[in-house]
């Protein structure tokens, strides 16, 4: 099992679509600053806002790709805690 997820940052109002195979181990390294990349620049706390399962890794990658594109930025801004 696969998991395709969006992070969001209320302190900086940022988010981040990711695929793992462990969902808290990996908002773990974000938030701890261990994950290098994008989401080790900004402060605050990391939380999941959104999150769906998969059962191959190919298809995380796919379903990861079709949120990151701007139709799927728009859905995962409507999960976005007001």
């Amino acid at each position: 099992m696969y998991y395709v997820y969006a992070i969001y940052n209320a302190k900086v109002n940022k988010f981040y679509i990711g695929q793992t195979v462990d969902l808290e181990t990996q908002l773990s390294l974000h938030n701890t600053g261990s994950y290098e990349g994008y989401t080790s620049r900004f402060e605050g706390k990391w939380s999941v806002i959104y999150s769906e399962v998969c059962k191959t890794r190919n298809e995380a990658l796919v379903r990861e790709k079709q949120l990151k594109n701007y139709r799927g930025r728009e859905f995962i801004k409507t999960h976005i805690p007001r």
